[in-house]
């Protein structure tokens, strides 16, 4: 898609999600947007939705109510990113393209204004370069290296190597690609698991005695027991787990994001710490969030 490719409009998205036409969910967006409920549109304005049925309305409301959102918020980056002079033709075609809220924050993420990290306050003390030359070439000590790096804020090398690695792990956390694979890979391999909190109260226990020890896959897991496991959870009973695989698995698709592969250069041992760190200290995280966010979807 190129940034000058027309963008769908939200009615056409719809008609070609449920297999209608575009007219059909137009005349239903209005009597929505109108004030009418799903239950009387589907009884009592068939001659105009073209016979839509309940089941139809409620995804039809449901998807209007998220790209509307969407685009809305699709827009405000938009106009972040051009205020502060960075929206390239490649960037705006991005956004257009993406057909999430979540791919939309992906793309955004090394935009959005925020809070001086860690990795902020390592480049603004000079270890930049140190990251980068590292990455670049492991055959380098980093220990060695670090010590060119010292100064008022940096008392030693090891100091130096913290630096450097907070620098390239926000990189690996910021990369849009990586992040949105990662979450679909952790969304596909998770399992949900729980278990009774300490000190619960057993008679509020009582009630969720099915999941004292009760595990499933995310994916297929039906509403009712998202439900509960949730309610579970907010009543202090339950303690949710969220165990998306083999942690090796991820850093390795980090590694690869970087460009580090261990070959037992000088390096490579450092370079592993940063994918090992950038998993589980930010995209394991963010990949745990999402994964709420969707099972409350349901």
């Amino acid at each position: 898609m190129n940034s000058s490719a027309p963008v769908k409009s939200v009615s056409a998205r719809i008609a070609e999600e449920l297999s209608v036409g575009e007219n059909q969910v137009a005349a239903a967006v209005q009597l929505l947007d109108e004030g009418s409920t799903v239950p009387f549109i589907a009884r009592y304005r068939k001659e105009v939705t073209g016979s839509l049925d309940d089941a139809q309305l409620r995804t039809l409301e449901e998807r209007l109510g998220y790209l509307r959102e969407l685009d809305d918020r699709r827009a405000a980056v938009l106009a972040s990113i051009e205020e502060q002079g960075k929206l390239t033709p490649e960037l705006r075609a991005a956004l257009l393209a993406a057909e999430t809220k979540a791919r939309v924050e992906d793309i955004y993420l090394p935009y959005k204004v925020k809070r001086r990290t860690k990795a902020q306050i390592a480049r603004e003390n000079g270890l930049q370069p140190l990251a980068e030359r590292l990455l670049e070439d492991p055959t380098l000590v980093p220990e060695e290296l670090a010590g060119e790096f010292l100064g008022e804020n940096v008392a030693d090398a090891a100091a130096a190597l913290e630096g450097a690695r907070h620098i390239l792990v926000e990189r690996a956390s910021e990369d849009a690609e990586l992040v949105g694979t990662v979450r679909e890979k952790f969304w596909a391999d998770s399992t949900l698991r729980t278990g009774v909190r300490e000190g619960a109260d057993p008679q509020k226990a009582q009630k969720f005695r099915d999941y004292f020890e009760f595990s499933e896959p995310l994916e297929s897991m039906p509403s009712h027991r998202v439900l509960a496991v949730l309610r579970g959870e907010k009543e202090e009973v339950l303690s949710l787990q969220f165990d998306g695989g083999e942690d090796a698995d991820y850093e390795a698709m980090v590694a690869s994001t970087l460009g580090i592969s261990n070959q037992g250069r000088p390096a490579d041992k450092w370079l592993g710490t940063v994918a090992r760190w950038a998993w589980r200290t930010k995209l394991m995280v963010s990949a745990t969030v999402d994964a709420r966010t969707r099972l409350r979807q349901r």
